[in-house]
């Protein structure tokens, strides 16, 4: 791939990302730029494209989780939405026929389709937005990740149905030894270690495997995402996909780059995606309706819906595949890449304060709430514990532990993860499901009760927005905090945080004083 393509895409992708924009918005911009400058899309960069999608098609695989999927708020959620967006922006498409010629001359199944297209929202945005936050683990990222990738699933289904061939014989063999070719993948898998062979094991199971689909007639990009998911129960899929990550995102700049390359954007293209841009408010609007009506607090159903608020770079990819294979004119890419670049301006500027956002209008959106509450987002009942670990992970666990052992305290431990409550709970301690970060957990602290509250939570953006939370309450009990990183300790003090600790140091210390105790060197 030219140097300058990479060199101009860094450029205006850093840009995008000093205005709080994701940089594949520069990307797309930097095509576009380079196409008028007659630049063109080579054998190189289609290749580093398509290897991108196969990449970000088996990290989706090494997440995917049939059993959380299962839950009718991801699943009914994603399906309803799809097919109401679908159908409410096809019928928006039909009424742009009256002023543009592009839209009065296609077919219903076309503005479906397109429709179909713009249903998708963007994993890389609302990843980046909880990452940012520290929400990845709380109840309203869940739910929007896994709606996500339910709409990963039904792009790839069309993918692959798009493509208008018949799969080989062979295909058939290949599905039914995928299963014990599972075992040998674990076993080899244990023994690669963390290094360079995990990572190359990775690209040779994503690209191998795309290539051995395509080889009996089935979809490439199907063969990368059904390796993903063989490897997603094994104990390093998440290492795994954390190695591949950068080159996914890399290899991905090679397929917004192609867009833009392709063609350059005229006046009414701009003037159509500007007016598709409004329906993606309409859009998060629905999403919240049906997260409320799988009874959803109105709060966790806004947070989600606002990280789904926008347009993706899957429904690039789906229309870039319609294009390819004839079902839509080429102009719809063209308008589809501004749409999705232009989506995330406005989805950055409603995420920047939800919690203001939500405050302003909660009589409105508490109206929408149902009577019952989803099991995970009923209120939490504080029990009789005058301190609060909040984070029952490794450290959380030992924390509590300690606390409750040798000090005698009441304690109660609060984490997101629903699995990991009920397991405290069967060994014995109090545990609760509760979210540092939402403000009506804290509205519920009992001040006369509760004197300390320990942050073990590995994120730091999820503990300097808790104790944000914790002290807009008026909270006068004291507030310790872990920290990873020196660094990140001046931040948590900044924050309101009465103590915190370098939780490394500290177990280097610990470490040194079990050893002399052990041993009998204690000084005296």
């Amino acid at each position: 791939m030219d140097i300058s393509l990479l060199a101009f895409a860094f450029v205006l992708g850093f840009i995008a990302m000093q205005l709080n924009l994701p940089p594949l918005a520069g990307y797309l911009a930097a095509g576009f730029l380079l196409h008028a400058f007659g630049f063109s899309a080579g054998a190189q960069l289609d290749y580093v494209a398509e290897a991108g999608i196969q990449l970000l098609l088996f990290s989706i695989g090494l997440k995917l989780s049939l059993r959380s999927l299962l839950q009718p708020s991801i699943w009914g959620t994603a399906t309803l939405h799809m097919m109401l967006s679908s159908l409410f922006i096809g019928l928006f498409l039909f009424m742009l026929g009256f002023a543009f010629n592009l839209f009065h001359s296609m077919s219903p199944q076309q503005l479906l389709l397109i429709g179909f297209a713009f249903s998708f929202s963007s994993t890389v945005f609302a990843v980046k937005i909880f990452d940012e936050r520290g929400e990845m683990s709380t109840l309203h990222g869940k739910v929007a990740i896994g709606v996500l990738i339910m709409q990963d699933i039904f792009a790839v289904l069309f993918m692959t149905l798009s493509q208008g061939k018949y799969p080989h014989l062979h295909a058939v063999y290949l599905l039914l030894a995928l299963w014990p070719m599972r075992w040998l993948l674990f076993r080899i898998l244990d023994r690669v270690g963390h290094g360079e062979l995990l990572l190359l094991f990775g690209m040779l199971l994503t690209l191998g495997g795309a290539a051995i689909f395509a080889e009996v007639g089935i979809k490439a990009d199907l063969g990368a995402l059904i390796f993903g998911v063989l490897l997603a129960s094994h104990p390093k899929a998440n290492e795994l996909s954390k190695q591949l990550m950068g080159f996914k995102e890399l290899f991905l700049v090679g397929f917004f780059l192609q867009i833009g390359l392709g063609n350059s954007p005229e006046p009414w293209h701009f003037a159509v995606a500007l007016l598709l841009v409004l329906v993606a408010l309409l859009k998060g609007g629905l999403f919240f309706l049906i997260f409320t009506r799988f009874r959803l607090r109105a709060r966790t159903a806004l947070w989600a819906s606002l990280s789904l608020t926008n347009f993706s770079e899957f429904g690039l990819i789906v229309t870039a595949v319609g294009v390819k294979a004839g079902l839509l004119p080429d102009a719809m890419l063209i308008i589809t890449a501004l749409v999705v670049a232009l989506s995330f301006v406005m989805a950055s500027a409603l995420n920047i304060a939800p919690q203001s956002l939500y405050e302003r209008f909660s009589r409105s959106f508490k109206r929408c709430e149902t009577l019952s509450r989803l099991p995970g987002d009923a209120p939490v009942q504080m029990l009789d514990a005058n301190v609060l670990v909040m984070g029952m992970g490794r450290v959380g666990t030992g924390v509590y532990d300690e606390l409750v052992e040798d000090n005698n305290m009441k304690v109660l431990g609060v984490d997101t993860d629903t699995k990991k409550v009920m397991a405290h709970k069967e060994a014995g301690r109090n545990a609760v499901v509760g979210d540092a970060t939402d403000n009506y957990f804290w509205s519920q602290l009992d001040h006369d009760k509760v004197k300390l509250v320990l942050l073990t939570m590995p994120n730091q953006a999820e503990n300097v927005q808790a104790i944000k939370e914790i002290k807009a309450t008026g909270f006068s009990g004291k507030i310790a905090a872990e920290a990873r990183y020196e660094d990140e300790i001046a931040e948590l003090y900044a924050a309101g945080a009465h103590a915190a600790y370098n939780i490394y140091a500290e177990a280097g210390r610990c470490f040194a004083q079990s050893v002399l105790e052990t041993f009998g060197m204690n000084r005296t």
